[in-house]
């Protein structure tokens, strides 16, 4: 792992500390920092990342491969929600509080964000930029295993077990994309990621 690389993963894990953790909670509106994070992330990439417009090719199956898997993954977590809270006593107050950070906001300034800004950035650094430069030099699956490991322990600071299992399955499911879909164009992730954000957390909230 080069320099440039692992510094990158330590200043998204250290926004994600910021974000997630109860010592910094408060400290600056959540939505707002996630906005920043998103900008701080893609900054990142644009000036790190080899023909870094070339990745964002648009295409007709490229869309239609993104809303599909965005609706598939929507299924497995409206499964998993019915699943997890009824087996685990933990489930339903974890996800609660996932739910409870849109309290007080605007639902549609969050959707708006979600759709255009966090979810976008998220794919461009952890799938464009991690998983792609983790991919030339250690292979498909290495680079897949430690951008989905990654990925999840970076949401470890929330203490909520339910969403750190959640960025654990999207990082499985978005890691795969990006080996099947989206190593030329990552524009089927960016549609996927967007999509789901924007349907299970404003549009279709599982709880």
């Amino acid at each position: 792992m080069n320099n440039r690389l692992l510094i990158a993963i330590l200043i998204a894990a250290l926004l994600w500390f910021f974000m997630f953790s109860p010592w910094t909670a408060g400290l600056m509106n959540f939505w707002i920092a996630m906005g920043v994070s998103a900008i701080i992330l893609v900054s990142i990439c644009r000036f790190t990342v080899k023909d870094f417009y070339k990745q964002f090719e648009i295409n007709t199956k490229g869309v239609v491969i993104g809303i599909v898997s965005a609706a598939v993954l929507y299924g497995v977590f409206y499964i998993g929600n019915y699943l997890s809270t009824a087996w685990f006593d933990f489930a339903k107050p974890q996800i609660g509080n996932i739910y409870g950070m849109k309290e007080g906001s605007n639902l549609w300034l969050i959707g708006l964000l979600l759709l255009v800004v966090v979810g976008p950035a998220e794919e461009i650094f952890w799938r464009g930029f991690v998983q792609r430069a983790l991919t030339v030099k250690y292979g498909n699956w290495v680079a897949f295993f430690v951008t989905t490991l990654i990925y999840a322990l970076v949401h470890i600071w929330s203490f909520n077990f339910m969403l750190i299992m959640a960025a654990l399955v999207c990082g499985a499911f978005w890691g795969l994309m990006f080996i099947y879909f989206g190593k030329k164009s990552i524009v089927p992730l960016i549609i996927s990621h967007a999509l789901w954000d924007v349907a299970v957390f404003v549009v279709f909230p599982i709880m």
